[in-house]
């Protein structure tokens, strides 16, 4: 195999060759890398990425399961593939992630001419498991313990620049809203030693941006005996994983602000990899309701926090998730969420409306109005998008580097890329992809920069 985004080829020998693929992904980072690996898997049986899902032999829906419309979209989407089936009953369909880890024999029963359900924790089974649909009809196979590292699968990178890596799988917490525990697990964390080995191997195939996976980064290594000891050893690994020639830039998602620490800041600031960059989810401003989330944090610690990372990193670029109308959230909780967005001044929100999630603490509780909780989504959006650029048009007159995405998909004569910061920004003219520049940013929008380039 000589692409050179193509990982550790695997023993099996190509069962497949000729046929094609299509991919769907749903959801997170976590799933769009779990889909590389998919992917990875595909060609090293010997198959090729099909141009249009006409010519695909193979269809992988990868999905989600965190808000109630991941769901629907699954089930669109099944619904939409049955006919494609019925003409084409040849074609394996594939369809793994979160919901089903979730859902289980709910999908089948659902959607019958699925040939193979997986969960998140059999990545690795399958080839297996479409051998097996193919020898004798339709599969499922859920597990609940991880059976394999996903960086120990080959991976099929979309672009040659930058690559997820994968540093701990799971979560220990016990947010009332969230259903990841239930389908991604308790926290497991790879060896640093290994997560050191594939990003020098990813420098070597010309990697230069990096973005370090897991569901609380800022316990990562919690569950490991380093030095005989057991602790988070997320700001290490920072230090380590910059100090790797070639690595310009490091990312990672998502720290939790709960078990975020000042040494994390610290390894920020030191290395001249890790970007300037912070993702920290809020979820709301009110302390009643952060309590009755179970984040284990209160505003003004999260301020605090937020206020510590921009002492050690002028410049910062920060970003949140909020939920909107969680169950018993009053017109002053409410009101509390605007005032700390206000004040921490976040460059780019995503913002969610309470979706209640089966099995969950808070899917059992009373909920808002639907037409309070639109109206107070709209109202955080509106503050949002304000401040957004605002902080945006703080920029202008900037100088920064950028690394170059591609063509604009509206405006092929515009190059698409992104600051440290991962703030888009549109440069006129034609640049090859994964080239920095340098740029003068020379005027803002709410969701981009333009730039000139100097």
């Amino acid at each position: 195999m000589t692409d050179v985004r193509l990982g550790i080829p695997t023993v099996r020998t190509p069962a497949r060759t000729g046929k094609g693929y299509v991919v769907r992904t749903f959801g997170c980072q976590m799933n769009e890398h779990d889909s590389e690996r998919v992917a990875g898997l595909f060609e090293a049986d010997g198959m090729a990425p099909a141009s249009d899902l006409a010519d695909a032999d193979v269809v992988f829906i990868n999905t989600c399961t965190i808000r109630e419309n991941a769901d629907n979209r699954l089930y669109g989407n099944l619904g939409q593939l049955k006919r494609f089936k019925d003409e084409h009953p040849d074609v394996l369909l594939v369809v793994g992630g979160c919901a089903a880890q979730k859902d289980r024999d709910l999908v089948r029963e659902r959607a019958p001419w699925v040939d193979v359900v997986m969960g998140t924790h059999n990545i690795d089974r399958v080839l297996d498991l479409m051998d097996h649909a193919d020898a004798h009809g339709g599969v499922t196979e859920v597990v609940d313990e991880l059976e394999a590292m996903p960086s120990s699968l080959p991976v099929r990178r979309e672009a040659a620049h930058k690559a997820w890596v994968t540093i701990q799988i799971g979560c220990n917490n016990t947010c009332t809203f969230c259903i990841v525990p239930s389908v991604r697990g308790p926290e497991v964390s790879r060896r640093p030693g290994d997560i050191v080995s594939e990003v020098e191997r990813l420098a070597a195939d010309g990697v230069v941006e990096v973005t370090l996976l897991g569901q609380n980064v800022t316990t990562y290594g919690r569950d490991l005996a380093i030095d005989g000891r057991r602790r988070p050893i997320f700001a290490d690994l920072l230090r380590r994983v910059g100090e790797i020639e070639g690595i310009r830039r490091i990312r990672f998602t998502s720290p939790h602000p709960a078990d975020l620490r000042e040494d994390v800041f610290a390894a920020m600031a030191e290395s001249d990899a890790v970007c300037e960059q912070l993702h920290l989810p809020l979820q709301s401003g009110s302390d009643r309701m952060l309590a009755a989330m179970h984040r284990g944090y209160h505003a003004e610690r999260f301020l605090d926090r937020l206020a510590t990372a921009r002492r050690y990193l002028p410049g910062l670029t920060a970003s949140t998730d909020v939920i909107v109308g969680f169950p018993g959230e009053t017109e002053e909780d409410f009101d509390m969420t605007l005032e700390v967005m206000e004040v921490a001044r976040f460059d780019q929100a995503f913002t969610f409306i309470f979706s209640p999630r089966p099995g969950t603490p808070a899917a059992e509780m009373p909920l808002v109005d639907p037409n309070v909780v639109q109206d107070r989504y709209r109202r955080l959006v509106d503050l949002q998008n304000r401040i957004s650029e605002e902080r945006n048009r703080e920029m202008v007159g900037t100088v920064v580097e950028v690394l170059t995405d591609g063509p604009s998909k509206k405006d092929p004569t515009v190059a698409t890329a992104r600051t440290r910061g991962n703030k888009v920004v549109h440069v006129p003219g034609s640049y090859p992809i994964g080239e920095f520049l340098e740029v003068e940013v020379i005027d803002a929008a709410r969701h981009h920069l333009m730039g000139r380039l100097r």
